[in-house]
């Protein structure tokens, strides 16, 4: 009676342990948001040496046009063996005037996602599409050839 009631118990265990192997795994990505620190940027206020005092460095800035620094994140789930899940994802996009005050501080979230899906395998080039033979035995006989630019025999 014990040793079948322990065999159930090892079997409840490993069941247990099993399934908590298949949960997802949650991971930040980008900049931490903190909601305190991010709604108390304020347009008209603040200047570009306040907000980095307050927020940190920007994930990125922009390289044209008017200047406006990107904090970017997501908070992915993954289950083992499977591609990550955005979960959550915001974007604070904070546009500067050109003398470094801030004008605006928009946010945007998941809807502004877009999620891509490559064409094949492979990348189109220009050019013959040449065989794994034509490759390894290719350049035979064309080495020192007459007219290749290498001088020609006596």
């Amino acid at each position: 009676m014990r040793a079948a009631l322990a065999m159930k118990l090892a079997l409840l265990l490993g069941a247990g342990l099993a399934a908590s192997g298949c949960s997802s795994i949650r991971e930040n990505r980008g900049y931490i948001v903190d909601q305190t620190l991010t709604q108390s940027v304020q347009p008209g206020i603040d200047n570009r040496q306040s907000v980095q005092a307050t927020l940190g460095r920007p994930t990125f800035t922009s390289q044209f046009g008017e200047p406006v620094w990107y904090y970017v994140s997501s908070v992915t789930g993954r289950r083992p063996f499977v591609r990550p899940k955005i979960e959550e994802h915001s974007v604070l996009a904070i546009r500067f005037d050109p003398a470094g005050n801030v004008v605006a501080a928009d946010r945007s979230g998941l809807e502004q996602v877009v999620y891509l899906t490559p064409d094949g395998d492979e990348t189109p080039t220009l050019g013959r599409e040449r065989s794994f033979f034509e490759d390894l035995f290719g350049n035979i006989g064309s080495v020192g050839a007459p007219g290749m630019g290498a001088p020609a025999g006596p």
